[in-house]
């Protein structure tokens, strides 16, 4: 289960997602193994949720965003 970190002070986007299991911090970066994991993951159904711990019902439209 992941959560949308949502967008940090000074910035225009978000940067990060954060896994549950262990509240690590998942920086979007392709070349990172954790972030390929993660979209794997979600792309296959598990749960994310956004900044208020609602549960997306369309991650893959999220996960269509990033790079």
């Amino acid at each position: 289960m992941y959560k949308r970190f949502g967008i940090p002070y000074g910035l225009n986007e978000e940067v990060c997602v954060t896994r549950l299991s262990d509240n690590a911090s998942i920086p979007f970066n392709p070349s990172n193994t954790d972030y390929q994991t993660f979209k794997r993951e979600v792309l296959a159904g598990a749960e994310l949720q956004d900044a208020d711990g609602n549960v997306m019902t369309d991650a893959s439209a999220f996960i269509a965003t990033l790079p």
